[in-house]
């Protein structure tokens, strides 16, 4: 005699579409979001746990980010990047948004500061809006009322415009690192952070230089490289520390999540 499955219970099923459900419905409005990541790998983790980890406390439920990753191969990367071969690494991110853009993505981000070196390039060659760093750092830098800080990354990003120029052009100025520390983080992060390798007395030289930024006067510090935060503790130093990772995060939650909040509020 064939044994018939229980039919689960009308509170079984109640909860089962509370779950599934949450917050936000059925999640139509949710954007997905394209992630040029892979520079490094570790960063590239960090974004889709924090992105993930937001979506889901905003949607409660089962909720999770519609994401699409193209992960490029550092080593590749870093070869054209400290060679000069901009062009190579402009190219390279290009054809990955173009990817993401075929799988379907409402917008675009750049998992790497010193990647930002070839945003606009990336934003000219594809039709889905692009979230900047720099610009989610300045917004969240001045919301806190912060106008003077350090900024902290590779040699590319504590030098030239691409996350410089969009804090400065928010009034905030930037505190001058001497160039012996510049060597110093930007080593740290291509041959330490990037490959994943926390080293302590690493961690000691990025708590000291954060002590001496402070002696200078500076409001914040900020870790503009999204590996940095693997080796600088932001709740245990002499002045606050804002990690472009999380920020940057956050903003692609609001961005993902803005139609779906539009869509609540109208119901």
């Amino acid at each position: 005699m064939r044994r018939i499955a229980p039919t689960p219970s009308a509170a079984i099923q109640l909860q089962s579409r509370r779950l599934l459900a949450g917050k936000g419905g059925k999640g139509k409005a949710l954007r997905k979001l394209g992630i040029i990541g892979g520079t490094s790998w570790s960063s590239t983790a960090l974004y889709y746990d924090h992105i993930n980890r937001g979506v889901a406390q905003r949607l409660g439920g089962l909720n999770s980010a519609l994401l699409a990753i193209e992960s490029l191969n550092l080593a590749q990367v870093a070869e054209m990047e400290l060679s000069g071969d901009w062009d190579g690494v402009a190219e390279t991110h290009i054809e990955a948004a173009k990817r993401l853009v075929k799988c379907g993505v409402d917008g675009v981000i750049i998992t790497s500061n010193t990647g930002h070196k070839v945003y606009e390039a990336v934003k000219s060659h594809i039709r889905v809006p692009m979230l900047h760093i720099g610009e989610a750092t300045a917004d969240k830098l001045v919301a806190d009322g912060r106008s003077r800080i350090a900024l902290l990354g590779t040699r590319f990003t504590m030098t030239e415009p691409h996350v410089r120029g969009r804090l400065e052009s928010r009034g905030i100025s930037l505190v001058p690192v001497d160039p012996t520390w510049i060597r110093e983080v930007d080593r740290i992060i291509f041959e330490e952070l990037a490959a994943g390798r926390v080293v302590r007395d690493s961690q000691r030289k990025l708590k000291t230089l954060v002590t001496e930024l402070s002696k200078q006067k500076a409001q914040a510090v900020v870790l503009g490289c999204t590996e940095m935060v693997l080796a600088v503790d932001v709740r245990a130093n002499v002045l606050p520390v804002y990690d472009t990772t999380a920020i940057h995060a956050r903003a692609c939650v609001e961005w993902m999540l803005a139609e779906e909040e539009e869509a609540r509020v109208a119901a």
